[in-house]
């Protein structure tokens, strides 16, 4: 018993201690009151998992002393009995700027700018003015008493919030949503680091694409880890001084759909950072691939309205993606709480902070459980700021951070009464709001005029006024405490307003009022008939909600289950091996486990095999496109003269319905190239068109290439003067950019040899990593291929001579349409060249391009192909081949090759594909006549023994899609009907790149 009364004594000792040793003075008496509240008789919630019926909360000075069933009250607690009323903790969000200065971006001019190539911020900063670490959130903040306000009403006590500007945005600071000074708001003040895609307000030049911001961000990483062991030796730089302090903290990455998940998480993998992402809304869509990368996710809670597709020629406008995102939207929360996905809930995106309660329950309806949606908002947000042990739930020890609800937090009618905050309490509704809802007898100066309605919440009751002579009157109310005041018209034929004050009675309503004409009189409301409330069994009654089905990819060409590889004979055909076999009459292929095993006649179907007719038709290997742009966010990386550190593999869209298009022209293989901004372009991709596969699936990662740009696009000659300051601007200083780059990696290799070369390695001592001259480098050890685009004989001669000079080669010539006239050179060399079959007149510099020039770069012994550029002309590669037998007499087979082997003899992966060989990839296409012909069309396209189009399924498809699309319009249609809001459909084009194109200049077929 001693022990116990001393330790109350010290506890109130110390509490007496602590008001004393205030560091701010108070201009007035101190409060010194402990702050004791005791909450009973309530259903306390105290996490997603433990729930305490009949319970009371102690709670002093701003914490929770203790919680259950059985809590002594000390003397002089104020206690409030909370019977049928529920407390939950308050919520907390994740992704905030509440208290942040706003962030003040230019509005982006129309039209090309000058390039700003250096950072213009003030200080020792680094280099780039979208990478900031050096912002410091609790440095930053100031309380917003309006913004506070919002999100308190809405439930929420505590943000972390950061400044949402650039790609590296510093740290964040966890703080809560009371109205005390900011000393007494901010819990923590470097809680974690953020990063985005986003330059924010950075006005510098580079990065100017996808690409190129996951370059600088994993440059800048490698950079703070060399500049911790060496680097700070050389000079001072804050931001990665800044950088190094907050890159242990929890980092968090802001991405805008579920590539940008993805793509975020690859780079986390390469520092070995677990990212928590916050995701755009549509991750349902790709649920497989983002539960591989092991991200905690936040989500968004804003849905898109339906469109209003009354008019048919506006709903011609809006796609079968958007049309199915509508739908699934609200589901996305379900489907990743299914797939076992941990996620916290934000209210980022939301229109109107108001919507939050709306979004939450729409979800919930969708199948979203209510412990996920608040372990969401409570404890798992908690933990991932490591703040388990300050709020997210109701134990001894933490903040005094808790809601009263009049139920369920998640129910259809739950009132938030108060929110307190660190034992603050803030009142959003009255907690015990008298019982007015019924019907009453009404008179006025003694006199029966009619009836009085009380319907609606018992928060919120709603007023109507059934007077005398069959006239409804909806009157103005307004309650403050147990005092009300009506006014109403009673006639509208007569104009005069009557004022009604008065106070709750034992019975109904009394009172004093104003008639129209001055006079004074009494007034009385006796209540008649008491409110019935309907019976609800649940708070929340989960609905059904019908859905189409996901589809991969998430467009209306897309499939419910992505294709098999299958065991396959494909009988009696003619095939076009491509190797020294040449064309076989009535011949037989067999596929097996993605790889063609058997090529022969009279073929032996193996166990379990389905069987293709051939006869009359014809097999090939599938084309490969050696110049491509399809299924890529971004082709141009152009800040800077050289981009050699980005990767295209960053930037591949699987949704490009590119893929589907070309494979219904028998394309297989893409070769992804940077476009022609710059001398030294990013590093290629290739991938394989498989129709609704992730992009690890499509990508073939052992492919390194690599493309160059020579001419017009790379000095800017289009662009105008405004735009002349990036080096360079002639054709010499093109040449320059080559010498001064290779020789930068020449020795940057050496630099790296010697010191892995050094018996004792000193990490302090270890060189800086450069990924753009890595990537060089790369090339002048063989590692990595050259595509050049190309169009003048001059220019190359030019790179010809810097390789032969600096003792690297060039892999392929691209474009190359003056190839006819320096064909022996490149022989000589063992370039090869990918050309065009009859462009010209285009532009300047190929004004002396012929539709020859293949035939000729053939008929000299260089490997040439045929390529595209452009998504409509791979759709026809195979009468572009066709065209190189007409223009020379190219033999057929040798045409055919342009378009299949020699592509995959450039790329380096005709081991695999490119040809019908047993032992190969099964990329394979059967044509219904002759491939060279115009009348040909595939009847199937193949990859590794999958079935990604076929012309039978495909009319079946269209069909389907026609059927979906109209019922998902008839579904906007009743929405619109019920009065729910709609947007109006706009005209969208997906990008059709072409090499030249830079996002934010180039406008053309967005």
């Amino acid at each position: 018993m001693f022990k116990k009364i001393s330790a109350l004594l010290a506890g109130v000792t110390v509490s007496i201690f602590c008001h004393g040793q205030q560091t701010f003075p108070q201009n007035g008496a101190y409060d010194e009151r402990p702050g004791r509240f005791a909450f009973t008789n309530a259903t306390i919630v105290v996490d997603s998992k433990t729930t305490i019926a009949g319970g009371t909360m102690l709670i002093e000075n701003g914490t929770i002393r203790e919680v259950g069933k059985k809590v002594k009250i000390p003397a002089g607690t104020v206690v409030t009995d909370l019977k049928g009323k529920y407390i939950y903790p308050s919520l907390i969000d994740l992704d905030s700027d509440y208290g942040m200065p706003d962030v003040k971006r230019e509005r982006p001019a129309q039209g090309r700018q000058t390039p700003q190539i250096e950072s213009n911020k003030k200080g020792a900063f680094g280099w780039n003015q979208a990478i900031q670490p050096e912002n410091d959130a609790s440095l930053l903040f100031t309380p917003d008493a309006r913004k506070a306000e919002d999100l308190r009403k809405i439930g929420f006590g505590t943000v972390l919030t950061f400044s949402h500007d650039g790609i590296v945005r510093g740290n964040g600071a966890v703080v809560t949503l009371t109205d005390e000074p900011a000393n007494k708001a901010l819990l923590n003040k470097k809680a974690s680091a953020h990063f985005s895609f986003s330059k924010g307000s950075s006005t510098q030049t580079y990065p100017s694409s996808a690409m190129g911001i996951v370059a600088l961000l994993r440059e800048n990483y490698y950079d703070a880890e060399w500049y911790a062991r060496a680097g700070k030796t050389k000079d001072m730089n804050l931001s990665l001084e800044a950088f190094n302090q907050i890159k242990t903290l929890p980092s968090f990455f802001e991405t805008n759909d579920k590539y940008s998940v993805l793509r975020a998480d690859r780079i986390g993998d390469e520092f070995g950072i677990q990212y928590i992402i916050r995701g755009g809304g549509d991750e349902y869509q790709r649920l497989k691939e983002i539960k591989a990368t092991k991200a905690t996710l936040i989500l968004p809670l804003q849905f898109p309205d339906a469109y209003d597709v009354a008019d048919p020629w506006d709903a011609d406008l809006v796609s079968v993606a958007q049309l199915k995102h509508w739908e699934l939207a609200p589901k996305n929360m379900s489907e990743v709480a299914k797939a076992e996905i941990p996620f916290a809930l934000t209210t980022t995106g939301l229109k109107s902070k108001g919507d939050f309660w709306k979004n939450l329950k729409t979800a919930i309806e969708y199948g979203l459980p209510k412990e996920k949606a608040l372990e969401a908002l409570t404890t798992l947000p908690a933990s991932l700021i490591k703040a388990e042990g300050q709020i997210g739930s109701l134990r001894t020890g933490l903040l005094a951070n808790f809601l009263i609800t009049s139920g369920d937090i998640f129910g259809k009618d739950n009132i938030i009464y108060e929110n307190w905050i660190q034992g603050k309490k803030f009142i959003l509704a009255p907690l015990n709001a008298p019982e007015l809802r019924g019907t009453y007898q009404l008179s006025v100066n003694n006199e029966s005029t009619g009836k009085l309605l009380v319907t609606g919440t018992l928060e919120k009751p709603d007023f109507k006024l059934a007077l005398k002579d069959s006239v409804k009157v909806t009157p103005k109310t307004v309650i403050a405490n147990e005092l009300l005041t009506l006014t109403y018209q009673p006639d509208a034929q007569t104009p005069g307003t009557v004022r009604l004050t008065g106070w709750i009675t034992g019975n109904g309503l009394a009172g004093e009022g104003i008639l129209p004409n001055g006079s004074v009189v009494p007034w009385a409301a006796t209540l008649s008939e008491k409110y019935q409330s309907a019976t609800v069994k649940d708070s929340v009654i989960v609905k059904t909600k019908e859905t189409g089905n996901v589809v991969y990819p998430f467009l209306g060409f897309g499939n419910e289950e992505l294709p098999k590889a299958q065991t396959v004979l494909i009988k009696n055909a003619t095939v076009w091996t491509n190797e020294k076999e040449g064309i076989l009459q009535n011949a037989d292929v067999i596929v097996q486990n993605g790889k063609i095993t058997k090529v022969g006649k009279a073929l032996a179907a193996p166990s379990g095999a389905s069987t293709v007719d051939g006869t009359g038709k014809h097999l090939t290997s599938g084309i490969i496109d050696e110049h491509s742009h399809i299924a890529l966010f971004a082709i141009n990386e152009g800040g800077q003269s050289s981009s050699a550190e980005v990767r295209m593999s960053d930037v591949i869209n699987p949704d490009d319905i590119n893929i589907y298009r070309q494979l219904a022209g028998g394309v297989t293989t893409s070769h992804l190239l940077h476009g022609s901004a710059n001398s030294i372009g990013g590093q290629s991709a290739l991938i394989k068109l498989k129709w609704g596969a992730g992009q690890s699936e499509m990508l073939l990662p052992e492919v390194k290439t690599i493309k160059f740009a020579l001419g017009e696009n790379v000095k800017q000659s289009n662009w105008g003067d405004i735009v002349r300051t990036r080096f360079p601007q002639t054709r010499m200083g093109v040449e320059q950019v080559y010498f001064d780059h290779f020789l930068r990696a020449k020795d940057y290799a050496k630099t790296w040899k010697n010191y892995n070369a050094a018996s004792k390695k000193q990490s302090a001592n270890s060189p800086r990593r450069d990924i753009e001259l890595e990537a060089l480098a790369e090339i002048l050890d063989s590692e990595r291929f050259i595509t050049c685009h190309s169009y003048v004989q001059s220019e190359i001669n030019m790179l010809m001579h810097v390789a032969d000079s600096l003792h690297f080669k060039i892999n392929t010539f691209t474009h190359i349409l003056e190839g006819y006239k320096m064909a022996d050179k490149m022989a000589q060399r063992g370039i090869g060249g990918s050309t065009f079959a009859d462009w010209w007149a285009y532009k300047m510099e190929v004004k002396e391009a012929i539709p020859y020039n293949a035939a000729l770069m053939y008929h000299e012994g260089i490997t040439v192909a045929i390529n595209s550029d452009d998504a409509e002309m791979a759709r026809r590669l195979n009468q572009e081949a066709a065209k190189t037998v007409e223009y020379g007499g190219v033999p057929e087979e040798e045409a055919w090759k342009m378009v299949t082997l020699n592509p995959a003899k450039l790329l380096h992966v005709d081991h695999r594909i490119g040809s019908i060989r047993a032992g190969k990839d099964a990329d394979l296409v059967l044509w219904n006549t002759n491939p060279l012909s115009v009348y040909a069309r595939p009847e199937f396209t193949m990859i590794e023994g999958a079935v990604y189009f076929d012309r039978k399924k495909d009319e079946e498809k269209q069909k389907s899609i026609a059927i979906e699309r109209e019922r998902l319009i008839q579904k906007m249609l009743n929405d619109k009907a019920e009065g729910k809001p709609v947007q109006k459909p706009q005209t969208s084009q997906p990008r059709m790149w072409h090499c030249e194109d830079v996002i934010g200049v180039h406008t053309e077929h967005e």
